[in-house]
């Protein structure tokens, strides 16, 4: 996981709250045989759901010479991890379903996983507007709200894989991921003030930025 220090530049005037996504983060898999269906309700979200971002969070813990997930990353199991410490529970699991970051479940169980985004809708704080943007050279922009406190994520994703998984739990079978996290960027805490910062563009063929609060309670969301 990569820690940036980024300079802050105060724009003129805060933009307006705005509705954001609601954000689900799968943590998975490719050698985890309980996954598969996890990761079909993923795509199905995606397809389906204009209103959330889909993230999909490939874990380290179950690489083995039996098979090694490519796509898996420490930052994402310290991700998970993050999570099981903010409810006060050493345990961690695939597939684990994160909606806003504050409810967590099975990410196969979909009448669980559906609630939950509705309910997330229902609830959610006003949102922290941000955005991001660009090509080499990544913008990301953050209007007024954001505490020093807060958590500040940039990922890059990809939108789609396919990939024939040649032995394990899985092996013999094709499993088609969607969204999945490539990278993993802090970039530190808010500021009162909007903000733009400016960094080198990460891994991945898009990007999403999520701000937190220090529960994981997710206060803005913006994905190109």
């Amino acid at each position: 996981m990569k820690h940036v220090v980024l300079a802050a530049v105060l724009f003129l005037a805060a933009a307006p709250a705005e509705a954001r996504p609601v954000v689900v983060e799968l943590f998975t898999s490719e050698a985890c045989s309980s996954c598969p269906p996890a990761e079909a309700l993923l795509r199905d979200l995606k397809s389906s759901n204009s209103n959330v971002l889909p993230l999909s969070f490939h874990v380290t813990y179950w690489d083995s010479p039996a098979w090694k997930d490519k796509y898996s990353l420490i930052g994402a199991t310290d991700r998970q991890s993050f999570y099981a410490g903010a409810e006060n529970s050493q345990t961690v699991y695939t597939p684990e379903a994160v909606i806003d970051g504050v409810n967590s479940m099975n990410g196969a169980d979909k009448a669980a996983v559906t609630a939950a985004i509705a309910a997330a809708a229902q609830s959610q704080p006003p949102a922290i507007p941000v955005t991001v943007s660009g090509g080499a050279m990544v913008t990301v922009a953050i209007g007024a709200g954001a505490a020093p406190t807060d958590l500040i994520w940039l990922f890059g994703f990809d939108s789609q894989h396919i990939t024939k998984i040649g032995g394990g739990e899985n092996g013999g079978a094709t499993l088609t991921e969607v969204n999945v996290v490539r990278s993993i960027t802090s970039l530190g805490g808010g500021a009162v003030q909007p903000t733009t910062m400016t960094i080198p563009r990460p891994a991945g063929e898009h990007m999403a930025v999520i701000i937190q609060a220090q529960n994981g309670q997710v206060l803005g969301a913006a994905a190109d």
